[in-house]
């Protein structure tokens, strides 16, 4: 347990990170104040990469006690896309007691007011920043992400986007004041006059449904918009990703101890094998948020039957880029290379279709055919991960057998123009790493559309050969409409087609990058400035981070007295 700091010292703390969150939010400028380098930990608290990993090695095989009340049993079962066997287990809860539990604090978290809600939770931040190193091998070890990726998106960059989701609820909670004097002048008689008080107040219990993937970054911006808004949350983690979001819940807990307030405001809710939680919990009568990342179908489902509750999806899309010309054509081919490489496709936001005219593209260094774009592409990518060490540095491990198995099947569909080959992890024998898939289709044959028209997680990229560019803007908008989109890229030297492009994306709410050719990529996204889907099409009902995002998760109620 940590030392108790009063609501007074957690404000002197942190107010100034508050208002510096608050300005960027308002400018979409550039800032952090989570280090993204490894070596920048180690002093004032903080674990260095020795003591993160002796801190993470000493959990495995453990008993993570949460002193949860309802604990009726002890979970677990993860093992690491490394071939680690972690060992974990995690208390199983009998929610017939743990949601009773939750609700009980839920008063004087509403009472403590929106600026101690926000500091109690940036307590929390800071607390989880201090263990990053520790919290990277957690994620790292139940994502498949390589330790880099796992060190910065799932530390600093999930924790700058939960930090941007308190400053949005913050925001939101004191654009009305608190209090207000009311005089209405009724001529020579005397005016009507009332004390009007407007509190914010919770809608109850928010569910955070975990991903396998990214189990901070994407769980992060729900667990906190919902606890600053006053709501107690229960977090269900994907049974494959349960370790980084119990430490976070843990953290949650002793914060909220250490600050006066019931630790059950944030609990656990882990499963057994094949139990499957999620619909039980989804539909319960106590949950009015919900937040979720992963399969369309699931969001689906709890978009149509979780009546009660405020639902918040992030679901999957298949996104494209146009290619149709570029002024720098080197930088093109390695910025899309990284792209379809970094952590083998496995992530929201990575391009699946890349839409080239069939008649082929013009570059700095002259027309390139549909043929020799997609060669130089395989090259490009063979370039990049023609080193091992480099290719598991970017790769990871596949997360999963149903990756592995799409990425199989992938080959069978089209000419291949880059064929995946199986790289050795000498750190980790058990690791399945396997470097992108490019496939060759064509976009007027009925039979290729099946292909990519439907979203292929993983290292799996489609070369779609289209008529024309006025083709591919064509088929964007009809994949972006149909199926969704987290991202949109284009390369065009032309202004008009720069501007269709950009219309299609306006009009179907896709988050568009154009012509990146250096060290920013179209599967990237920084907090505070960028938005991670748009909620207007498909792919997510929901952006991280903005005010829809946070404001359904309150209510004002006003009481009003005669002056």
């Amino acid at each position: 347990m940590a030392a108790e700091l009063t609501a007074h010292e957690l404000t002197a703390k942190h107010r100034p990170t508050l208002d510096q969150a608050l300005e960027t939010i308002r400018t979409r400028a550039y800032w952090s104040p989570h280090p993204e380098h490894p070596k920048a930990y180690g002093e004032h608290g903080s674990l260095d990469a020795a003591a993160g990993k002796a801190a993470f090695d000493a959990l495995l095989g453990t008993r993570l006690d949460l002193g949860q009340p309802g604990t009726d049993d002890w979970v677990g079962g993860e093992v690491s896309p490394y071939g680690v066997e972690l060992g974990v287990t995690y208390p199983h809860a009998d929610i017939d007691v743990l949601l009773p539990a939750m609700r009980a604090g839920q008063r004087a978290w509403r009472d403590a007011g929106p600026e101690v809600r926000a500091v109690v939770c940036l307590e929390i931040l800071k607390r989880i920043s201090d263990r990053t190193h520790e919290f990277a091998h957690a994620v790292m070890h139940t994502s498949g992400q390589a330790f880099m990726m796992a060190f910065q998106a799932g530390g600093p960059h999930a924790q700058d986007r939960g930090l941007e989701a308190v400053a949005y609820a913050f925001a939101e909670q004191v654009r009305t004041p608190g209090t207000a004097e009311w005089s209405k002048p009724q001529g020579k008689r005397d005016p009507l006059t009332l004390t009007k008080r407007f509190t914010p107040v919770p809608r109850g219990i928010g569910l955070v449904i975990g991903c396998n993937t990214f189990p901070t970054w994407n769980g992060y911006p729900g667990l906190f918009a919902s606890l600053a808004t006053g709501n107690a949350v229960l977090v269900k983690p994907h049974p494959r990703a349960v370790l980084p979001l119990a430490l976070t819940v843990q953290v949650a807990r002793d914060v909220l101890a250490g600050a006066g307030f019931d630790p059950n405001l944030v609990a656990l809710a882990a499963e057994r094998p094949g139990e499957g939680i999620a619909k039980t919990l989804a539909t319960r009568p106590e949950i009015r948020i919900i937040d979720y990342t992963g399969s369309t179908s699931f969001g689906d489902w709890l978009e149509t039957n979780a009546h009660q509750a405020q639902v918040y999806t992030e679901k999957a899309g298949v996104n494209t880029v146009i290619v149709h010309s570029t002024d720098d054509y080197k930088g093109m081919l390695s910025n899309l290379a990284f792209s379809l490489s970094l952590y083998s496709g496995q992530m929201c936001t990575t391009p699946q279709n890349l839409l080239i005219p069939r008649d082929g593209i013009t570059t700095d260094q002259g027309p390139r055919t549909f043929d020799e774009v997609t060669a130089d592409l395989a090259r490009a990518i063979d370039g990049l991960l023609g080193d091992d060490a480099r290719a598991n540095a970017l790769l990871g491990a596949i997360v999963n057998p149903d990756v592995k198995a799409r990425l199989e099947a992938a080959a069978g569909l089209g000419e291949v123009a880059l064929a995946s080959r199986e790289i050795t992890n000498p750190e980790f024998p058990g690791a399945v790493v396997r470097t992108p898939v490019v496939v060759k289709l064509d976009g007027a044959k009925p039979d290729d559309e099946a292909a990519y028209m439907s979203e292929c997680f993983g290292p799996v990229s489609f070369a779609v050969a289209v008529d024309s560019v006025t083709d591919a803007v064509q088929l964007l908008r009809r994949t972006v409409r149909e199926k969704g989109a987290m991202t949109v890229g284009a390369y065009t030297t032309d202004a008009a087609t720069e501007r269709a492009v950009e219309e299609v994306c306006l009009e179907e709410a896709a988050q568009l990058s154009l012509n990146l050719t250096g060290g920013v990529y179209v599967n990237q996204t920084a907090a505070f400035s960028d938005f991670h889907g748009s909620g207007g099409n498909p792919a997510a009902n929901a952006a991280l981070c903005d005010g829809a995002f946070v404001a359904g998760r309150f209510r004002v109620v006003e009481v009003r007295r005669e002056a």
